[in-house]
């Protein structure tokens, strides 16, 4: 019974939490105005170039490791 009360409590206290922990809403972007003054994307204008084209290089070679290996 007592490990049946525990497990019903544990349960309670997981649908509970999404309730309980709510987060803040995200900022304005450019916080309303400051340099540049126009439409700054959400994200805050970060570059991803440069770190995108490395990780589909590396994929393009792992693939092409695992497709000659196949072959082989």
């Amino acid at each position: 019974m007592k490990k049946a009360i525990k497990s019903l409590i544990v349960i309670g206290l997981f649908l509970s939490l999404p309730l309980l922990s709510l987060a803040q809403t995200p900022p304005h972007p450019n916080n309303g105005g400051g340099p540049g003054g126009g439409n700054t994307p959400i994200g805050g204008g970060a570059p991803l170039g440069g770190g995108l084209i490395i990780m589909m290089v590396m994929g393009a070679a792992y693939g092409s490791k695992k497709a000659y290996k196949a072959f082989k």
